[in-house]
């Protein structure tokens, strides 16, 4: 497994090693000793094609997170939301897939999402903190502010996203 870091602090990808033959494949997530991070809390979710998850974030005790992709494709996306940081309201974004073998672990301080763009899609998270759900929020995964160019223009969201605060109301 090798990590690159990128131009946002603390926040690196993973590129991983599948090893494959006639009966499938074995590929490595994530090792700790790696990247210098403990995991609280792992989940996994399904969705659909054009499936907009995001942007969370939580207020108190902030996750970091590393996202895997276990089968199909996404447009994942990380706003920086520290205010003290050289590249706060700016946006990573990277596609993940299975085939690729590439996670990204996105240091606490940042909101989140994803567009699923596969039929079936099943995403890891391995979280540096346990959920507090009276402490989650949502970021506008649209507002102009950030200039996120996302893959669809119409993709099917929760209404909690669909009733997520914009950039600026954020940052008062």
């Amino acid at each position: 497994m090798r990590i690159k870091k990128t131009k946002f602090k603390g926040l690196v990808i993973l590129n991983g090693v599948r090893h494959q033959d006639q009966r499938g494949y074995l590929r490595e997530l994530v090792i700790e000793k790696l990247i210098k991070k403990k995991f609280k809390f792992q989940i996994t979710s399904l969705s659909k094609k054009n499936v907009l998850r995001g942007l969370h974030f939580q207020i108190k005790k902030p996750q970091g997170k590393l996202i895997s992709v276990i089968k199909g494709e996404i447009f994942d996306v990380a706003v920086d939301l520290r205010k003290n940081s050289k590249t706060f309201g700016k946006h990573f974004s990277i596609r993940l897939n299975e085939k690729n073998c590439t996670a990204v672990f996105i240091p606490p301080g940042f909101a989140h999402g994803f567009l699923s763009l596969k039929k079936e899609n099943i995403v890891c998270y391995s979280c540096t903190e346990y959920r507090s759900p009276h402490n989650e929020r949502s970021l506008k995964y649209n507002d102009p502010k950030l200039k996120i160019q996302w893959p669809s223009k119409k993709p099917n969201i929760s209404k909690k996203d669909e009733n997520a605060d914009n950039f600026e109301t954020l940052i008062r």
